[in-house]
């Protein structure tokens, strides 16, 4: 077991979305919920100007947590993403 984390923080560009942006938006939720499901996460925070959130990847490495971002519903909206490896202290 890795017992390392990633920490991804990403923001949508909110300025074009399109009609079916709350369907986008329970896609992603259903997503999300089966990585839970799954132990792929640790902890999802949304951002309070909700054009974004802050998702700690638990036991993936970078290239893995890239991968599981660019299969969000929401990633073609993304504006930004930046990674950041943690490790736990014990």
């Amino acid at each position: 077991m890795m017992n390392n984390n990633i920490l991804a923080i990403f923001t949508i560009a909110t300025d074009n979305l399109p009609d079916n942006f709350q369907e986008i938006i329970k896609h992603e939720q259903e997503v999300i919920s089966a990585w839970k499901a799954d132990g792929l996460i640790e902890h999802l925070f949304l951002r309070p100007t909700r054009n974004g959130a802050v998702i700690v990847f638990k036991d993936v490495d970078e290239a893995r947590a890239k991968e599981l971002m660019e299969s969000l519903p929401l990633y073609e909206f993304v504006q930004s993403v930046e990674y950041f490896p943690l490790m736990k202290q014990f």
